[in-house]
């Protein structure tokens, strides 16, 4: 490992003189602590050790976890539509979101956020940066969030059940869509035709299938 002790800029972007001489080998990111380094390792590994007793929530670091639980004690309340957040940081940048002010811009399209931590995700789309990793199949992610995602497939986590039939998922997405069954719910219309479906990816099947060449069918 490179240990120079080197001032550099840190993940938001903000330059930093205080010596940083432990670095991910993953994404070159600097720490002044090892514990900090081997904290930041584990969102590339997805690991998260740390569990919130009161909604089984995990997490990668202890103060992270403490964080989140002040959530539950309301200590951080927006006035304006309720949502607990886990520090007062949090809870300035969310009333961003009731203000509309976004104080940032991306340089290359002009973009604007509310918080300098979702520029500095936007600018991945244009640097194509990828720099959270798995380290079982080497498959590479621009946000640590997805690679979280992504690293059920090889645990087999499926933490989104079903109320109805217990059915569980990977992924909230996928029990959204599995919901309809149970709702009978299809947002999905065709334009050709009367009828709809419960997923796009049908949808899109039904017009390859009967619409193809335009030419009219009964869909009955």
């Amino acid at each position: 490992m490179n240990v120079e002790a080197n001032s550099t800029d840190t993940a938001d972007g903000r330059h930093d003189d205080k010596p940083r001489p432990y670095w991910c080998n993953v994404c070159h990111q600097r720490f002044a602590q090892r514990g900090d380094l081997n904290i930041h390792e584990r969102m590339h590994h997805g690991e998260k050790p740390f569990q919130c007793t009161e909604c089984e929530k995990h997490y990668s670091s202890l103060s992270a976890l403490n964080q989140h639980k002040n959530i539950h004690r309301a200590e951080y309340k927006c006035r304006d539509c309720g949502k607990c957040c886990g520090s007062s940081s949090a809870l300035a940048v969310h009333r961003q979101c009731h203000s509309g002010e976004k104080p940032f811009e991306c340089t290359v399209c002009g973009k604007r956020f509310t918080t300098l931590d979702s520029l500095v995700r936007h600018s991945r789309i244009h640097s194509g940066q990828k720099p959270y990793k798995c380290h079982v199949c080497d498959k590479a992610f621009s946000e640590c969030g997805n690679l979280n995602t992504h690293m059920r497939v090889h645990t087999g986590e499926k933490p989104y059940k079903c109320h109805v039939c217990d059915k569980a998922f990977s992924q909230s997405s996928a029990l959204n869509t599995h919901m309809r069954v149970h709702t009978g719910e299809k947002p999905y219309k065709c334009s050709l035709c009367d009828k709809s479906f419960s997923t796009s990816s049908n949808l899109q099947s039904h017009k390859r299938h009967v619409h193809s060449n335009s030419r009219p069918y009964d869909c009955r």
